[in-house]
């Protein structure tokens, strides 16, 4: 079974990671690592997210952010919008892309947006309307894709009728997201299979937490399945505030140490991602969640 030769990891550190932080992160703090970020090579470093301050006001500052940044010309700085008032704050920002998101599971969409998955999406519908005539890129995000914190099992077929939906709404590209980390190899294999019947796996993107320990074998088991785009986050930082006990994304040191093993390219500099992981652990107070990062830093001392 032949792996992608190269790969696309999509940096959610900044956004999914800091969101979950209880006290908030000063802005020169975010623009410092989300400049690390960049110029360690990561291709796509999602910055922020234009939701209300009311329900993450970890995130409040996203225009600033945006303002202080130093782009990098072909990087990507994804932002995350729930709604139309998300996309206006993001055009009056200068955003390119945007991230929609939609959940496999009734109950958790509920929890999340105050909505079922259909009402979800079609609220979205307008903001990809406008978005996509304004020449920006909309990517789509499925949470829950490989179980619920609420109703347990979430069947395969499920997520490709989330994915079909999303596809139809003009995401260029589509991520299937274990949010509470539930995955196994099995079940991931099975999904991207099941949703590759509809949507190209060229359009495909995997997000993995590491709850189980499991986000590396799942992250192996996509690219098995021909998926070349993968969501990680640095020092493995995040989790999500409506899935109770789930923790962090899986480390990108650790998926790029796995995927420079593999002699898959991605263009990104370890010592630099290291040091990045490093620059905002010390500013948290607290030891890296990556493995491949403490193995490292233990080396060179």
């Amino acid at each position: 079974m032949s792996l992608p030769s190269s790969v696309r990891l999509f940096e959610v550190g900044p956004r999914d990671g800091l969101q979950n932080e209880k006290d908030i992160v000063p802005i020169d703090v975010k623009v410092g690592l989300i400049d690390r970020l960049t110029a360690a090579g990561l291709p796509a470093v999602e910055a922020t997210s234009f939701v209300s301050p009311k329900w993450v006001p970890q995130l409040a500052d996203a225009a600033e952010v945006l303002a202080k940044i130093a782009r990098k010309p072909g990087v990507s700085y994804p932002v995350l919008v729930p709604n139309r008032k998300g996309l206006d704050g993001a055009i009056a920002a200068g955003c390119e892309e945007i991230v929609i998101f939609g959940a496999a599971s009734e109950a958790f969409s509920k929890r999340n947006t105050n909505c079922t998955i259909a009402e979800g999406l079609a609220r979205f519908s307008e903001v990809c309307e406008e978005a996509l005539q304004r020449g920006m890129r909309v990517r789509g995000d499925i949470s829950v894709a490989l179980g619920c914190p609420y109703e347990g099992e979430v069947a395969p077929a499920q997520v490709s009728a989330v994915a079909r939906e999303l596809l139809a709404l003009g995401c260029y590209e589509i991520c299937i997201a274990d949010t509470i980390g539930v995955g196994t190899p099995g079940k991931t294999r099975a999904v991207f299979e099941e949703v590759a019947k509809h949507v190209p796996v060229a359009r495909l993107a995997g997000h993995f937490h590491d709850t189980y320990g499991q986000a590396l074998a799942n992250t192996y088991a996509a690219l098995e399945c021909g998926v070349a785009v993968f969501d990680s986050s640095v020092a493995g930082l995040g989790g999500c505030p409506y899935a109770k006990g789930a923790t962090g994304n899986v480390a990108t040191e650790d998926v790029l140490y796995m995927l420079d093993g593999l002699g898959i390219e991605t263009g990104v500099d370890m010592a630099k991602l290291v040091e990045a992981g490093r620059y905002i652990c010390d500013f948290l107070g607290r030891p890296t969640g990556s493995r491949v990062a403490r193995a490292l830093m233990a080396k060179a001392a």
